[in-house]
């Protein structure tokens, strides 16, 4: 049975329950270095002013010069509440080199950069929506010689912040047609989700035009949508679906 329903755009309110799926990557502009190596112990977000988040970390030693001319890793991740991303703070740790002329030298770094270097930024993150956030490490910028010929870290990093998904979300009419199964497909890629609960939600979809089907529990029959356009940084909101 195909059903008609209408669609429309909307914005979610904003509670403790509704979360946004972030990931945190490293990579570095070109510089004159052969090796520069950086201890990450933490990444923390400050969220809605006053929400602190820690995230799942990658901790080690990377040399940020494995990670120009478009590469990057990925050094913490987590679902975090949605709302008003204001700050980001990295904590390195003291093991941190930088190799000049086949020579390793010690990085001395501040301590408040320990305590946490911290970087503004101003991001709303919306439910649902899958972000990127790159930090973009100035090797040349960020590494300094003072006069006894000691070299000294002071980071500068670009943030860079990229929603790279969209997501659909709704209701279901009939709590007896619980669980239910979610699909989005554009012939191509499938994303699904089973949900329990009346109200759904199917995260980290890519731009596109996809079909939807929810597939109730027997005897309710399946539910398909068609042409549904999903967009980068967006929740379709399709309205309750009637079984």
């Amino acid at each position: 049975m195909v059903a008609v329903i209408g669609m429309f755009y909307s914005s979610c309110k904003k509670d403790q329950n509704v979360t946004t799926p972030v990931k945190v990557r490293l990579t570095d502009a070109p510089g004159n270095f052969q090796q520069v190596n950086v201890e990450i112990l933490g990444v923390e977000f400050k969220i809605n002013k006053d929400t602190e988040v820690n995230l799942n970390i990658n901790q080690g030693i990377y040399n940020l010069l494995d990670y120009t001319n478009g590469l990057d890793t990925l050094i913490a991740y987590a679902d975090v509440p949605s709302g008003k991303l204001s700050q980001i703070r990295l904590i390195l740790g003291t093991n941190n080199t930088v190799m000049v002329d086949s020579v390793i030298y010690p990085l001395s770094t501040p301590s408040a950069m320990q305590s946490g270097l911290k970087l503004q930024v101003k991001t709303v993150l919306e439910p649902g929506v899958l972000y990127d956030i790159l930090l973009d490490f100035d090797a040349n910028q960020s590494i300094g010689l003072s006069g006894n010929g000691k070299y000294h870290l002071k980071p500068v990093i670009r943030t860079i912040n990229e929603a790279i998904s969209g997501s659909v979300s709704g209701s279901i009419s009939n709590l007896d047609a619980l669980p239910a199964t979610i699909t989005a497909t554009d012939g191509v890629s499938t994303y699904s989700t089973i949900t329990t609960k009346q109200q759904f939600l199917l995260i980290g979809i890519p731009e596109g035009t996809y079909t939807i089907t929810a597939t109730p529990q027997t005897p309710f029959q399946v539910v398909t949508l068609s042409d549904v356009k999903i967009k980068t940084g967006e929740m379709l909101n399709l309205g309750t679906i009637q079984f």
